[in-house]
């Protein structure tokens, strides 16, 4: 009898042991848009294409950086993409704007380290604003660069979302930088700004660098010939603790280096919005593209 107590026990303690050594997933978060939601699948499926770790992702975080960060910190996520001119204003509260990219993403790292967290490196794209015409737009006033539209802006009517028009820093110093001068400007909300620009209602709007319908209406992104808009690269912030419970991680991370043009995140981009493909679906199609995870 007491040899059946005694071997229960030792089981009990080994399944215990077991339990005790299993890791929780990793947790990833990303902000409620679809750009993000691929590149959380793109690092889920290397994680789990490398590892025997188990990854959860929570997907579209309603407040972005804004309530991503605190959980982040906080530990309720490990890690998730995020944009290093964001994290400089929104994370790091700075009033001024460092204009040197590798300067900035250094003091990010500095600071970042007094909050238990690090970011892995930077993917190889900036999603940062700009500005798009129509190709017929383009070819009648000969525009490849801001300044070309500064020339041809008395001619030409103007289109932005309200947040982007108002901001004192947005629309006001673009046009005091470039001395533009619209014909006109129309504010419309986001979903409406391409829209109104296909059916000729407005001939400029204010864009991002990677969104899809750049390339599903073969618009113009025309040259920052004097680097008004400043980069906002993409990449990985993570737990420190993270990558000290999960050892292979961070190597994982650090092979999302360099990996995705701008070219490459908008085209991603255009085939879950406008072609209706999964993000999933698009984020394997990616990797097995570049050779980092077989079908």
């Amino acid at each position: 009898m007491k040899k059946r107590v005694l071997f229960l026990m030792v089981t009990c303690m080994v399944w215990g042991l077991c339990a005790c050594g299993k890791k929780e997933p990793v947790k990833i978060a990303s902000k409620p848009m679809t750009e993000q939601y691929i590149l959380t699948e793109i690092i889920a499926q290397l994680i789990e294409a490398e590892t025997d770790y188990e990854v959860e992702i929570t997907k579209g975080v309603g407040g972005g950086t804004t309530n991503i960060h605190p959980a982040l910190v906080k530990g309720d996520f490990d890690l998730y993409p995020e944009y290093t001119r964001t994290a400089w204003l929104n994370v790091l509260k700075k009033e001024e704007m460092e204009k040197d990219d590798q300067k900035l993403y250094e003091q990010l790292i500095a600071e970042y380290d007094g909050l238990g967290l690090t970011w892995t490196g930077l993917y190889g794209f900036s999603n940062t604003y700009g500005l798009a015409v129509r190709q017929d737009t383009a070819g009648q006033y000969e525009l490849n660069t801001y300044s070309d539209l500064a020339a041809a802006s008395g001619e030409l009517v103007f289109g932005g979302n309200p947040d982007y028009i108002e901001l004192e820093t947005g629309y006001p110093r673009l046009c005091a930088a470039y001395d533009m001068q619209f014909k006109d400007t129309v504010q419309m909300e986001i979903a409406l700004k391409y829209e109104a620009l296909i059916n000729h209602e407005v001939d400029v709007i204010n864009a991002f660098t990677t969104d899809a319908q750049l390339a599903a209406n073969d618009l113009v992104l025309l040259t920052d010939d004097q680097i008004f808009f400043e980069t906002f690269d993409a990449g990985t912030v993570v737990r420190k603790d993270a990558l000290e419970k999960y050892p292979e991680l961070r190597g994982i991370l650090e092979k999302m280096n360099g990996l995705i043009t701008e070219d490459e995140m908008q085209q991603m981009n255009y085939e879950v919005e406008v072609n209706g493909r999964e993000d999933r679906e698009v984020a394997q199609e990616f990797l097995v593209k570049k050779g980092l995870v077989t079908q």
